[in-house]
C-alpha cells in the first residue's frame, strides 16, 4: 500500500509539472516566438517553414526523441517521460481549442518573458527530481549527462544552444536576444530549483546524554543516526557525537527538541543537496 501511495504522489508531482510547463509554453512562449531551446523552442522555429501548428510539430519531434530515450535511458525513465509527452501534447492541443491565441497575452514582453522562463524551468526541475523529463531535448541532455561529467543544467544549455542560434536567424534580433537570455536564465533556474528540492540538513550534535535525542530521531522522526564517543580538547571530559541527516521540516523539529531536552548541547547544522543512501533520493 505504501508503494502505491508513493507512485500516486510521484505522478501527481509529474502531472502538476506538466500543467505548469504547458501554461508557460502555450500562453507565454509560443505567442512571443521565444525560442530558448527545447522541442517547444524548435517548434516555434519550424512553424515558420511547415504547414503545422507549434503543438503538432512539438508532438511529432517528441515521439521520435521518446524512442531514443527508451533505448538509452531505460524502461523506468521512458514510462514516465512517455506519460509526460502524451499528457503535455494533449494539453497543448486542448489549449489551442479552448483558449486560442493569435497574439501575446499582454503588451508587456519582458513580463511574459519571465513567465516563459520560470514556469517551464520549475516544471523541468520537478520532473528531473522524479527521474523523468519533459521529453524532447531534455532526453538528449540526460543522455549527455549520463556519459559525461556535466551536470544537467550544463547539458541542457549545450543541447539547446543550436536551437537558440537558429531563432536568431529566423526571427528579428530582438526576439533572438530574448531567446539567448532565456536559455542562460532557464539553465541556471533549473539548477537552483533542483538544488532546493534536494536540500537536506546534516546535523553534528555534541552532547552528554544522547539517548533521548537518538530515541526521538528513530521513533518520532523515523530516521537513523551514527553515534560515537569523543573527548573535549579543553576539559578532557567525555562527550557523545551524534551524526544524522534530516529534511528541512524534520530539521526544525529536531532543533526544537534538542533545545528542550539538552539546551547545553553543541549543535552544528550544514545544508546539503547531495545526500545519497537509504531513505534519501539518488543523485540526479
Amino acid at each position: 500500500m505504501k508503494k502505491y501511495g508513493h507512485v500516486i504522489k510521484e505522478y501527481f508531482v509529474i502531472t502538476l509539472a506538466v500543467v505548469l510547463m504547458d501554461i508557460g509554453v502555450y500562453v507565454f512562449k509560443f505567442p512571443n516566438n521565444f525560442s530558448f531551446g527545447g522541442v517547444s523552442g524548435l517548434a516555434v522555429v519550424l512553424t515558420n517553414f511547415l504547414p503545422f501548428t507549434a503543438s503538432q510539430v512539438n508532438l511529432f519531434i517528441n515521439m521520435i526523441l521518446l524512442i531514443i530515450g527508451f533505448l538509452f535511458l531505460g524502461k523506468g525513465f521512458g514510462v514516465k517521460t512517455a506519460y509526460v509527452t502524451v499528457v503535455s501534447s494533449l494539453l497543448l492541443n486542448l489549449m489551442e481549442v479552448v483558449f486560442p491565441m493569435s497574439a501575446p497575452l499582454t503588451d508587456e514582453t519582458t513580463l511574459e518573458f519571465l513567465y516563459a522562463i520560470a514556469l517551464p524551468a520549475i516544471a523541468s526541475a520537478m520532473l528531473f527530481y522524479e527521474n523523468a523529463s519533459s521529453g524532447g531535448t531534455d532526453i538528449i541532455a540526460m543522455i549527455v549527462k549520463q556519459h559525461t561529467t556535466m551536470d544537467i543544467s550544463s547539458a541542457i544549455m549545450v543541447v539547446d544552444a543550436a536551437i537558440v542560434v537558429a531563432a536568431c536567424f529566423v526571427f528579428d534580433i530582438r526576439t533572438g536576444l530574448f531567446s539567448v537570455c532565456g536559455l542562460m536564465t532557464k539553465s541556471l533556474l533549473i539548477d537552483k530549483a533542483i538544488e532546493r528540492m534536494k536540500l537536506n540538513k546534516y546535523f553534528t550534535i555534541i552532547c552528554s546524554n544522547p539517548k533521548p535525542i537518538c530515541d526521538y530521531i528513530m521513533n518520532d522522526l523515523k530516521r537513523s543516526a551514527t553515534v560515537y564517543n569523543a573527548e573535549g580538547a579543553y576539559t578532557h571530559k567525555g562527550k557523545v557525537v551524534i551524526l544524522t541527516v534530516m529534511d528541512p521540516k524534520q530539521a526544525v523539529m529536531l532543533e526544537r527538541y534538542i533545545q528542550t531536552v539538552e539546551p547545553d548541547a553543541f549543535l552544528m547544522v550544514t545544508k546539503s543537496s547531495e545526500i545519497m543512501g537509504k531513505g534519501f533520493k539518488r543523485g540526479i
